[in-house]
């Protein structure tokens, strides 16, 4: 399958994904009074996607490796509220293991598709 934009790309919807399950982890009663915690985890987990989505379009390899790079920093900003929110007592152990296994797997494809868009010959409508 060709990819055409960037909703057809796996790292994007696997974003997606995490960003769907922060935000109904907040919508718990206990979290949900927490504004400012509950706004932050929400905008670093929403942060993920929008920038494999904002570097996809900007059809350049060099730019897109840029964007990528800050959706890797969200993401490590993701895990690490997770760590508070567990603390905290806003989520369980369980739902505290699907945030790390996410965050990880996100990692590790960020990380590989940020590798491959650097060694690749092409370069993008842009040749950055």
């Amino acid at each position: 399958m060709k990819i055409e934009k960037f909703e057809d790309l796996e790292i994007w919807k696997e974003a997606r994904e995490l960003s769907r399950l922060i935000r109904e982890l907040t919508k718990k009663a206990n979290f949900s009074i927490d504004f400012k915690f509950s706004s932050q985890i929400n905008s670093s987990s929403g942060s993920i996607m929008d920038n494999i989505a904002e570097g996809f379009d900007r059809d350049g390899n060099k730019e897109f490796v840029q964007f990528l790079s800050i959706a890797k920093g969200s993401n490590a900003e993701t895990r690490s509220q997770a760590y508070r929110a567990f603390d905290s007592g806003f989520i369980n152990e369980e739902e505290f293991k699907k945030i790390l296994e996410k965050t990880e797997s996100l990692r590790l494809r960020i990380k590989s598709l940020m590798i491959y868009l650097k060694n690749s010959d092409r370069k993008g409508n842009k040749y950055s």
